[in-house]
């Protein structure tokens, strides 16, 4: 069910929904990784990633500085894979695939950020991953880079490069973004609003480090793996509505 609160307390204030965010400048990467390792990365949410190509997943890497939202300033990374709606049958013909694809959703797997607040209220609302972690950020410069350390310990660094200039478009797409905490899968409506957009074949550059979440992404291939296309976004804008519950 959609919960039906539209307020909550997080940390002594109030926050309301939807939440707006009214500016961040995201980089972010797409990989093919295989089908059978990114499922069973995400088996516990009960959901099945999209296949474009047989045998194929889509893993997003992407490192966002939020300027001025409901939310306060602070970074966040995420690692998200493009997944089938809950209860949708498996696609069939030559064009399965991308058919899939038109109706996927971001499943939201690892979420750190470098703020407390913005933890409590993820964690709250919609169930989202976010945990504490170092994050370190450069989005001026011609190669734009982050880095996570949790404990002392890396578990990724990415570089972008971002591309050509993409013609911006008057309509706000809408994304549906899942997670799973606790047992509990959750979709949210998540509309997104943005302009001076990047975009290029390749691009990327990832490097793994000793922390357990970076086997984990090892395991997918993406240590140093070369990327299907890479993205900035020099302004977003964005919402987030309340969660519903999917699958228990």
């Amino acid at each position: 069910m959609t919960s039906a609160v539209r307020a909550h307390a997080i940390q002594g204030e109030r926050v309301e929904l939807p939440v707006r965010i009214r500016d961040a400048a995201v980089a972010s990467a797409m990989f093919a990784v295989p089908a059978d390792a990114a499922r069973a990365v995400i088996a516990y949410s009960g959901l099945d990633v999209a296949e474009p190509l047989p045998g194929r997943a889509i893993c997003s890497l992407a490192f966002v500085r939020y300027a001025d939202g409901d939310l306060g300033p602070y970074h966040e990374f995420a690692v998200a894979f493009l997944v089938r709606p809950p209860g949708s049958p498996p696609p069939a013909g030559a064009l399965g695939g991308l058919r899939a694809m038109a109706g996927a959703g971001a499943f939201i797997h690892w979420l750190p950020v470098n703020q407390e607040f913005t933890l409590e209220a993820g964690r709250t609302i919609w169930g989202f991953p976010k945990e504490m972690a170092d994050i370190s950020m450069d989005l001026a410069g011609r190669v734009q880079r982050c880095a996570v350390r949790i404990g002392g310990r890396t578990a990724i660094e990415v570089a972008v490069r971002p591309g050509a200039p993409v013609p911006g478009g008057s309509a706000a797409p809408r994304v549906e973004a899942y997670s799973c905490m606790d047992g509990v899968t959750r979709r949210t409506p998540w509309t997104v609003t943005p302009s001076d957009v990047r975009m290029r074949p390749g691009g990327a550059k990832v490097v793994l480090g000793d922390h357990p979440v970076a086997e984990e992404l090892r395991s997918l291939g993406l240590d140093r793996a070369r990327a299907l296309s890479t993205s900035t976004v020099g302004h977003l804008r964005m919402s987030f509505e309340a969660a519903e519950e999917v699958l228990r």
